[in-house]
C-alpha cells in the first residue's frame, strides 16, 4: 500500500529532536523554526514531557471517557488558571478541526440558527467553516452541509454589522491571528467591535486559537491583546506538543446536557498527561514571556531587512511577505543553512518556532537568512 499523495514532502528523514534542534538519519543538524505548524510549543523531547507520558503509559494509556478520569479534571483546572478562563468549562477532543466542528455545533444548538460568518484567508481545519487559500473549490467545500458560511473581509466592521443585523447567524468564527492566511492580524478595535456586535445580535463569538494560542503571541491567547472575552475558544496544536489533542473552552452561558457532544479518544489519559506537562513547562520556564521577548527581537531585526516587502506578527508567530515567490529562499534555508521554515501561499514565509527559542538561535537564523537573501 502507498501513502495517499496529498502533501509535498522534502527528502529528509527526521529521527531525533531536542529543544529547537532536530537531526535527520544522516546526522545532519537542523534549526526548527516551524515546529510542525506551531505544534511544538515547549521544544522537542522535553524531559518533563517525556517523563509524564512514559509514566502514564506504564499505568494506563486509554480508557473510554465514560468513567472518571482524574487527569481530565486536573488538566481543566490548570488550563483555566493558566489562561485566565477559570469560570469556563472544557470539552476535550483530538484535533483543531474537531474543536471547531464542536464549537459550530454548540453555537447552532444554542441559537437555533444555521448560518456562520468567517473571514477571507482564514482556515479552520477541514470543517464547516474551512477555507483554503486556493482556487480549488473542492478544498473550500464545507463538510457539514447544514451550515451556511458567509466569508467577509477581515477588519470590515461595516459589512459585519450589516450581516449580523439579520439575526440569522449562529456564530462568527475568527482566528486570533490568521496563520495559513499569511499571519494576518485582526485589528484590536475590530475585535472589540466584533464582540459588541455579536452580543447585540445574540450571535456566538468563536475564537480559533488553534495556531495562535498557547503563548505563541506573548499572551496565552492572541485575542487577549484586544481585551475581549469570546463565548467559545478552540485550542489544539501547541496544547499537546505533538500528541494529538484539542479542546473547546465554553463560557458559562452554555448549559450542558448528556449526549450534547461526544468523542471516543478525546481527553485520554495519555493526552492529559501530555497537556499537563506542557502547562508545567510553560509556567516554570516562562515560555510565554520568552515568546514575547525573543519574538519582539526577531520582528525588530527582520523589519530592518530591505528585501522583505512586509514583516507581520506578534511574539513567535511571524510572516515574511515578499514581492516574488519564496520557494528558492525557503529551499536554500533548508538545504544549505539547515533551517526549517513554513510557507503561506507562494510569497510568504512563516516562522512558528518552539516558544523556547533563544536569542542566540534567533541570531543564527537572522545571519543565515541575510546570507541567503544576499546570495540571490
Amino acid at each position: 500500500m502507498n501513502l495517499f499523495d496529498v502533501y509535498p514532502l522534502f527528502d529528509i528523514n527526521i529521527v531525533r529532536g531536542e529543544g529547537c534542534t532536530i537531526w535527520d538519519d544522516k546526522g545532519t543538524q537542523y534549526l526548527d523554526l516551524y515546529g510542525g505548524h506551531a505544534v511544538i510549543s515547549i521544544g522537542h523531547s522535553h524531559p518533563t514531557y517525556v517523563k509524564r507520558i512514559t509514566e502514564q503509559v506504564a499505568k494506563l494509556g486509554f480508557y473510554s471517557n465514560s468513567v472518571v478520569n482524574t487527569l481530565q479534571t486536573t488538566f481543566a483546572a490548570k488550563l483555566g488558571k493558566a489562561c485566565g478562563y477559570e469560570d469556563y468549562s472544557l470539552f476535550l477532543i483530538n484535533s483543531g478541526a474537531e474543536a471547531n466542528e464542536n464549537a459550530l455545533k454548540l453555537a447552532s444548538f444554542h441559537t437555533g440558527r444555521k448560518k456562520v460568518i468567517a473571514f477571507n484567508k482564514s482556515f479552520h481545519g477541514r470543517t464547516s467553516a474551512a477555507v483554503q487559500v486556493t482556487d480549488n473549490p473542492k478544498l473550500c467545500a464545507p463538510i457539514n452541509q447544514d451550515i451556511q458560511v458567509t466569508f467577509l473581509l477581515l477588519n470590515d466592521i461595516k459589512s459585519l454589522r450589516h450581516y449580523l443585523s439579520s439575526e440569522a447567524y449562529c456564530a462568527v468564527i475568527i482566528e486570533g491571528i490568521l496563520g495559513i492566511g499569511g499571519i494576518q492580524i485582526p485589528e484590536a478595535s475590530f475585535l472589540r467591535d466584533l464582540q459588541q456586535a455579536c452580543t447585540e445580535t445574540g450571535t456566538i463569538l468563536i475564537l480559533d486559537e488553534i495556531q495562535s494560542g498557547y503563548g505563541r503571541s506573548g499572551k496565552f491567547f492572541a485575542h487577549q491583546h484586544a481585551g475581549i472575552k469570546p463565548d467559545l475558544i478552540t485550542v489544539a496544536k501547541g496544547i499537546g506538543n505533538g500528541f494529538p489533542m484539542g479542546g473547546l473552552l465554553i463560557s458559562p452561558q452554555f448549559k450542558p446536557s448528556y449526549g450534547m457532544l461526544g468523542t471516543t479518544f478525546g481527553g485520554s489519559h495519555l493526552a492529559c498527561a501530555a497537556g499537563l506537562a506542557i502547562l508545567e513547562v510553560i509556567e516554570n520556564e516562562h515560555l510565554i514571556e520568552n515568546a514575547a521577548t525573543v519574538g519582539g527581537y526577531l520582528l525588530e531585526k527582520l523589519k530592518q531587512l530591505p528585501a522583505i516587502k512586509e514583516v507581520r506578527g506578534i511574539g513567535l508567530m511571524i510572516g515574511l511577505e515578499f514581492e516574488h515567490p519564496i520557494k528558492e529562499i525557503r529551499h536554500k534555508l533548508l538545504l544549505e543553512k539547515h533551517i526549517f521554515t513554513g510557507v503561506s501561499g507562494t510569497n510568504v514565509i512563516r516562522l512558528l518556532p518552539p516558544l523556547s527559542l533563544s536569542k542566540e538561535q534567533a541570531d543564527e537564523f537572522l545571519q543565515a537568512f541575510s546570507d541567503v537573501l544576499n546570495s540571490l
